[in-house]
C-alpha cells in the first residue's frame, strides 16, 4: 500500500467504500461543492479515509453533495506548482494543501481559492498566514509545530543513546519551513551536547550522497526531519539505518512501522479528521482570513523493540511507560 501510484489511488477514491450512494436517479447534484486536494506525497494508509469521513461526519458525502479532486505529486515537488494550477483550473470551492510545499504551490496558483493546509510545520514562519490567530488572506487550517517537535525528538534520542555526541540530519533545504526545524534542532542539540551534521536533500537523487557521507562521518545516531521528500524515501532511510546499525530519530509513526527505531511527531490521522471543519465553514461562507489555525492536539511517541534488540539497545523503563505504541 505504501507506494501505490497516483493511478491506483485515483482508482480506490473513486470505487469501494469511500464512495457514499448517489442519489436514486443516478445523478449527481447539480449544486454539489469541488474540494480540490493536493498532496505532496503518496498518502499514509487512513489518511485520505480520516478526511472523508470528516467530511460525512459535518454532512458532505462524496459524490452526493461534494465532489473531492485529488492531485498526487509523489513526493516530486516540482510538480506541485501544475498540479495546484490544475486543480484551480477546474474551479474548486476550496484547496486542502496538505503541508507547507502543497500550500506554497496553491498560493502561488490562486490569491482568490480558500486554501487550507493539514500538517503545516510553520505557517507564520513561512509567511503563509499573518499570526495564527487572524491568518489574514486566502489561507488557514492546522499545523503540526514541527520546530518544537524537531527539539523533542533530538532529547529522546539522546534518551534512546546517551553517548550519541555527533548526530547527522537528513532534511529537505528546498522546503522552506524546514529551515525552523533546523534553527531549533541547532539550539536543543547545543543545549544538550551534541554536534550536528547536516546532510542536505532537495530530491530523491541526492540521498545516495547524502548516505555516503553519513558513512565517512560516522556519527553515533541520525535524525530525520518531517517532509514530504523524506516521508516519500522512508524506506531507502530505514535500509541505510539497519545496514549502518545507525540508531534513528524519526518524525513518524509509518517509519517505525517499516522497521524505524523510534518516532515521536504530531497524530496526523489526527489532524486529517479535523480539517474538514474548516473545509466545512468556508463552504458554507466563512473567510479563511478569520478562521484561527489550530495546532496539533496529539502526538505520538512509537517504539520498534525489535529493531532495537538488532542494535543492542535497551530502550529505558521510561520510555516504553510512555510510549503510544511498542512495536514488538
Amino acid at each position: 500500500m505504501r507506494h501505490i501510484t497516483c493511478v491506483a489511488w485515483a482508482i480506490i477514491f473513486s470505487t469501494g467504500f469511500l464512495v457514499a450512494p448517489l442519489p436514486a436517479d443516478g445523478q449527481q447534484s447539480a449544486k454539489a461543492a469541488k474540494v480540490g486536494v493536493l498532496w505532496g506525497r503518496t498518502p499514509t494508509p487512513g489518511q485520505p479515509q480520516a478526511f472523508e469521513q470528516g467530511l460525512r461526519d459535518l454532512g458532505w458525502i462524496k459524490g452526493l453533495n461534494v465532489n473531492i479532486e485529488y492531485r498526487f505529486a509523489e513526493g516530486v515537488l516540482d510538480r506541485l506548482p501544475p498540479l495546484a494550477a490544475e486543480l484551480v483550473s477546474l474551479n474548486v470551492d476550496v484547496i486542502v494543501a496538505v503541508a507547507a510545499p502543497e500550500t506554497a504551490a496553491a498560493r502561488q496558483a490562486t490569491k482568490t481559492v480558500p486554501i487550507v493546509f493539514v500538517v503545516h510545520g510553520d505557517p507564520v514562519g513561512s509567511g503563509d498566514v499573518a499570526t495564527l490567530a487572524r491568518p489574514g488572506g486566502n489561507v488557514t487550517g492546522l499545523g503540526q509545530m514541527a520546530p518544537e517537535i524537531s527539539t523533542k525528538q533530538l532529547e529522546i534520542l539522546q534518551q534512546v543513546v546517551p553517548r550519541a555526541a555527533r548526530v547527522s540530519v537528513i532534511w529537505n533545504v528546498a522546503n522552506p519551513t524546514k529551515a525552523s526545524d533546523w534553527r531549533e534542532v541547532k539550539s536543543a542539540a547545543q543545549t544538550l551536547g551534541i554536534a550536528l551534521q547536516s546532510r542536505e536533500v532537495r530530491r530523491s537523487a541526492d540521498f545516495a550522497e547524502a548516505f555516503a557521507a553519513i558513512r565517512r562521518e560516522r556519527p553515533d545516531a541520525l535524525l530525520t526531519l518531517v517532509d514530504p521528500l523524506t516521508v516519500t524515501m522512508r524506506a531507502s532511510i530505514i535500509e541505510f539505518a539497519a545496514k549502518e546499525r545507525l540508531p534513528a530519530m524519526y518524525p513518524l509513526q509509518a517509519f517505525v512501522e517499516s522497521g524505524g527505531l523510534i518516532s515521536y511527531g504530531a497524530d496526523l490521522t489526527d489532524l486529517f479528521r479535523r480539517a474538514p471543519r474548516y473545509v466545512d465553514q468556508i463552504l458554507k461562507g466563512a473567510k479563511p482570513a478569520e478562521l484561527p489555525v489550530e495546532q496539533a492536539r496529539k502526538f505520538d511517541l512509537v517504539i520498534n523493540l525489535k529493531t532495537a534488540k538488532a542494535l543492542g539497545l535497551t530502550i529505558p523503563q521510561s520510555l516504553l511507560q510512555r510510549a503510544d505504541q511498542v512495536i514488538e
